[in-house]
């Protein structure tokens, strides 16, 4: 809420300057989104009569208790005949209440799928499903009771990327941790690079497509299959990939990845939840090659770092804001912290030549079959972890993860701590890092970018009339991204009301030149003002999260404007992260009937308000086909501000106020009212 507060106080002095006055109450980018399929044509590995045992974890957590997800993919599996040669082992468990008559919710079952159909095993003494030793004595019930050619393991539930894990229990709050998997297989499995334990480990959750995840099963999988981004609440297509597996037992990992990947989006596009889908098969024999290019890069990226660590950063960041990321990534919906790798290293070649390209690459090779949405578009397939938000605990979570690589958590605690560990130093110019990475904070934390300089930055106006900001080279090297923000300002009202943020504006990077873009327009849902907030943008569209009731619930409305149609897309509704960290997985499709209510940052201008509160504003009910247009904002007074943004998102620096007044459709700035 510190953005809120700056914003609330520059807001009261220019409705003061206004009342004694008397007042009355971007480049252009090309190039759109297309839907993406990484082609491969893997052929058959093994024999027609060899076995195969699918491992089933299934934590139901909230997505059954309110949904009934998990029961309704249990019944997709169990509409497939089986053949004698593949058989599935299910534990069920994790969940308030389970949305069928056969699972309990007062226990943790084991059941067996077979030809002869569904059998109960056992019903245990409840357990905590997010708990590593439930896991692993799953893992080991399957080794010492049951052989296999060729052994799948798949966990169901929530994921929340490197830092958070995966399988939230619902009862307990707890989760795994990356550590607690590998700990888990290792109890039982030896890794053997050469000779996994099982063909494929998938992930039917969120954000768990990420190089830790890989890097956590080395040893222990021939292949990985999971999501960068938030997967829909449908989830897998267990009818479909069990199908293709029951009627084709030779197949390999490879081609049952694909096959995952290609009924999953084939279920997503039949659902109309397709646009920001992602699924990848990752070979994790290619892991070395992997491993050492993405530490490289983190060993260039440290090394640049500690020469400049202000201009490093604030351009890295640059990149890492340009970049496909996953999960939301703002104020209003959490930060999951996850980044493309691919996208991550394109966006920062020019600042680390020597190992950007090497990234691409091996990720390119270990990445052998995708499908992604069409606003999923530049993805390679693989995430890691990127910390947007500058937040403490998430990054000590990291640094806590023994697959994350020591050169990126060096880096990021550099990032967040704004010091390098004194043993390291002597280390950077050598060819890789082996060194213990801290785990714990400092004692003190040293700011690095004191973005508070640029607070209250004095606002030009060109030749032309319009607004613009001119920063030096010294202080380009505090900021990552430069955003507007837009307030409406109601003096006979007695209202200010809080628009949001874009990323609208005349930006020359080189020059370190910021010129509005105000033309009294505004994103509006069927014709009502709402509040924004950008949370992607690039070359083909930026998206944007928009906070709404939906029939009474809360939620965030996820939309793309798409610059080369000048055209906005609603691709549904869906809750913010949840108190662990979690993203909801389901995607809500706006229908006829459907009510919708605006939320905004309100205050009023009489009042004793301290601070911008969330209000509600429009309650209306929408038609066949509601619409996201820029529309005319109206005549009125308007405040509009420069967001500077610092490689840490949690801190950012106002500048001085401009007063835009609309009359008649003309428009009118003001930079006379500043601090």
């Amino acid at each position: 809420m510190q953005k809120f507060r700056r914003l609330f106080l520059l807001a009261i002095f220019i409705v003061a300057a206004m009342v004694a006055a008397g007042c009355d109450d971007s480049a252009t980018k090309d190039g759109g989104a297309t839907k993406s399929v990484k082609s491969a044509n893997f052929t058959d590995t093994y024999k027609a009569d060899d076995t195969w045992l699918v491992y089933w974890y299934l934590c139901g957590t909230d997505l059954e208790t309110s949904n009934g997800a998990a029961s309704a993919d249990f019944q997709e599996l169990l509409e497939v005949k089986l053949p004698a040669n593949v058989k599935f082992l299910i534990q069920t468990g994790g969940t308030n209440q389970w949305q069928n008559n056969v699972v309990s919710s007062n226990a943790v079952e084991r059941f067996l799928c077979t030809s002869d159909g569904l059998q109960r095993l056992e019903t245990l003494n409840d357990a905590d499903m997010g708990n590593v030793n439930t896991l692993a004595d799953f893992i080991r019930y399957g080794n010492d009771n049951y052989t296999a050619d060729h052994k799948v393991f798949v966990f169901w539930d929530h994921g929340g990327g490197s830092a958070v894990g995966i399988c939230l229990d619902e009862r307990t709050g707890n989760m795994l941790s990356l550590n607690d998997v590998r700990a888990a297989f290792t109890s039982v499995h030896e890794p053997n690079a050469d000779n996994p334990p099982f063909e494929l480990i998938g992930f039917d959750a969120c954000l768990m497509a990420t190089y830790d995840t890989v890097n956590t099963l080395d040893g222990l999988t021939r292949y990985v299959t999971a999501s960068e981004e938030v997967e829909p609440g449908i989830g897998w297509n267990y009818t479909g990939w069990v199908s293709a597996l029951a009627e084709n037992p030779a197949m390999g990992g490879a081609k049952l990845g694909q096959t995952i990947c290609d009924t999953y989006m084939a279920a997503c596009e039949s659902y109309w939840v397709e646009d920001t889908a992602t699924l990848s098969v990752i070979d994790v024999s290619k892991l070395p090659y992997l491993r050492n290019a993405y530490e490289s890069f983190g060993l260039e990226a440290l090394r640049a770092a500690h020469k400049d660590p202000r201009k490093f950063f604030a351009n890295f960041g640059r990149g890492a804001a340009q970049a496909e990321n996953y999960g939301g990534n703002t104020r209003q919906t959490g930060y999951t912290n996850m980044v493309d790798l691919v996208d991550l290293a394109k966006s920062n070649k020019a600042l680390l030549p020597n190992t950007a390209d090497k990234l691409v690459s091996a990720i390119d090779d270990a990445v052998i079959y995708k499908v992604s949405g069409e606003y999923r578009n530049r993805g390679g397939g693989l995430s890691s972890f990127h910390s947007y938000s500058g937040d403490e605990q998430t990054l000590v979570a990291y640094l806590n993860q023994d697959a994350a690589p020591i050169p990126q958590k060096i880096l990021y605690y550099y990032l967040i701590y704004g010091e390098i560990p004194e043993d390291v130093i002597p280390l950077l110019d050598g060819d890789t890092l082996v060194t213990p990475a801290p785990t714990t904070p400092p004692p003190q934390r040293q700011e690095i970018f004191q973005i508070s300089q640029l607070e209250d930055f004095p606002v030009q106006l060109d030749k032309d009339g319009n607004a613009f900001v001119q920063l030096k080279p010294e202080q380009m090297d505090l900021l990552s991204s430069v955003h507007c923000q837009l307030v409406y300002m109601g003096v006979e009202d007695d209202i200010i009301l809080y628009l949001g943020s874009d990323a609208d504006i005349n930006a020359d990077w080189d020059a370190g030149t910021f010129t509005d873009n105000f033309r009294g327009v505004w994103p509006m849902l069927d014709g009502h003002p709402v509040y924004v907030e950008i949370t992607e943008e690039n070359d083909g569209y930026n998206l944007y999260s928009i906070p709404i009731k939906l029939n009474g619930v809360e939620c965030n409305l996820q939309v793309a404007y798409v610059y080369a149609e000048e055209k906005y897309y609603i691709l549904g509704a869906r809750k913010g992260l949840d108190s662990h960290g979690m993203s909801s997985r389901e995607l809500i499709k706006l229908r006829a009937g459907d009510e919708i209510t605006t939320l905004h940052y309100g205050m009023t201008i009489s009042g004793e308000d301290e601070d911008f509160t969330q209000v509600e504003v429009d309650t209306f009910t929408i038609g066949d086909e509601p619409q996201i247009k820029d529309e005319p904002l109206g005549d009125g007074n308007y405040g509009y501000c420069f967001e500077f943004v610092s490689p840490t998102a949690d801190d950012s620096a106002l500048s001085n106020f401009i007063l835009f007044t609309v009359a008649n459709g003309e428009i009118t700035t003001d930079i006379s009212v500043q601090d």
